[in-house]
């Protein structure tokens, strides 16, 4: 690790690990507050995506700090073999494992964590940053409040009103179908990954599924939605048609990470949130 980075924080364990790198818990030597440092070795990447997504990563983790609801950045570390980006510390479990751990949650849970997740997706809608990549996998629990925090920007998209997003960019079970069919799009991609996460919370299963990728996008472009009953037969109206208007695949009807938080689903559980 960097020289400079081991003079200002003493490194913990590693807390988990990438296909280019590690994180670990790491402690200021000055003020002795913990936080997280993702350490990224350079000398892996080879793909000049992968490596543009790497070099921004810093300055759209930046832009998308200082909510509530997102894991911020502290500082950079950046020797010839690494980059090492200090953030705040989520050690526990992510969204995923909790998932994987309980199984589907109950809906004042998966109302309270989508309201999370969208007012960060808002947040950064508003300074023309998408995440693009919005999984259970990049969204973690603060270790001091316990609130979900939306992490990792690698894949994060700038975007304007004169100027929208490109590429094949995402994780084929929660990429929205315009993204997939190869066009240029909006932040909306980030709305349709989160009824994608809303409906694995209720029901813990996929709702575009096939053997390979190419089935699953395939059942993307289709977008047809469906609810089976005896996985959703105990899920209210008004939570399906929240996730509908998320997963509509025409963005332009698609809801805003604002209009989300307005719906009456997310309202009706607002004095638990």
């Amino acid at each position: 690790m960097s020289e400079a980075l081991h003079r200002d924080y003493s490194i913990g364990p590693e807390l988990g690990r990438g296909r280019f790198g590690a994180v670990h818990r790491i402690t200021s030597v000055s003020t002795g507050e913990p936080f997280a440092v993702k350490s990224i070795n350079k000398l892996l990447i080879s793909d000049p995506f992968d490596l543009a997504c790497i070099t921004d990563e810093p300055k759209l983790t930046l832009l998308a700090s200082g909510g509530p609801h997102t894991v911020n950045l502290h500082a950079v570390y950046e020797d010839p073999a690494s980059l090492h980006l200090v953030l705040d510390l989520c050690s526990g479990p992510d969204l995923l494992g909790l998932l994987s751990d309980r199984g589907p949650l109950s809906e004042a849970e998966a109302a309270s964590l989508i309201s999370f997740i969208t007012q960060a997706l808002a947040c950064c809608h508003m300074r023309g940053l998408a995440h693009r990549d919005l999984k259970p996998e990049n969204i973690l629990f603060d270790n001091n409040t316990g609130r979900p925090k939306l992490s990792d920007f690698g894949s994060a998209g700038l975007f304007s009103t004169d100027k929208k997003m490109s590429g094949l960019v995402g994780t084929a079970h929660y990429v929205a179908p315009e993204v997939v069919r190869g066009e240029e799009y909006g932040e909306r991609v980030d709305v349709w990954s989160a009824g994608v996460v809303m409906y694995v919370m209720l029901g813990g299963v996929y709702p575009f599924v096939g053997e390979d990728v190419g089935e699953v996008f395939s059942a993307v472009l289709r977008g047809n939605l469906r609810f089976p009953t005896r996985i959703f037969g105990g899920v209210s109206r008004e939570a399906k048609d929240l996730m509908r208007k998320m997963m509509c695949r025409d963005p332009e009807r698609r809801l805003s990470a604002e209009a989300v938080l307005r719906h009456p689903w997310i309202k009706s559980f607002e004095n638990e949130l």
